[in-house]
């Protein structure tokens, strides 16, 4: 499997542990940053990662950082992409199983190595339950093509009360 990776700074060493094991069971990786642990802004890394995956470069994008959330958001901004948080296993199979999410965001600073491991595990080998669950996989494609991947206006003003 060709998986794009990538973290912000809180996730740089987990994602340096994690590199090297997802290698040794024969997936290709494409370490897309960031380059060490000085502080950095996630959306620069989350973007990569979306896009590779948006854009059949990667079959599944993975994305570290402290909570998980920030990844999370970036990531979903991108049309084709479908980014889960996942908490444990369980969340991992559903967002697989359910709704065919091709990117897993995780917070490195609320799950342990151990954790970690296992719910990227138990991502990367779950497969999509198709069945039912592509009824709504189609509906939320749909959305997707009719409202977020069409520019229906300026974007907000960039300012502190609302970005």
């Amino acid at each position: 499997m060709i998986i794009a990776i990538a973290s912000d700074h809180r996730g740089f060493a987990a994602r340096q542990r994690i590199m090297p094991e997802l290698k040794s069971q024969g997936h290709q990786i494409i370490d897309l940053g960031c380059p060490d642990d000085s502080a950095c802004d996630y959306p620069d890394y989350a973007l990569p990662v979306a896009l590779a995956v948006a854009r059949g470069q990667a079959e599944i994008g993975i994305l570290l950082d402290g909570s998980g959330i920030g990844m999370t958001i970036a990531a979903n901004k991108i049309c084709g992409v479908r980014a889960a948080l996942a908490q444990d296993e369980v969340t991992a199979r559903r967002s697989r199983e359910h709704h065919h999410c091709n990117v897993i965001c995780l917070g490195t600073e609320l799950l342990s190595e151990e954790q970690l491991r296992k719910i990227i595990s138990t991502f990367i080998s779950t497969p999509f339950g198709d069945g039912r669950h592509l009824r709504r996989i189609k509906k939320i494609a749909a959305i997707e093509r009719d409202y977020a991947c069409r520019h229906s206006g300026p974007a907000p003003a960039d300012n502190a009360n609302h970005p």
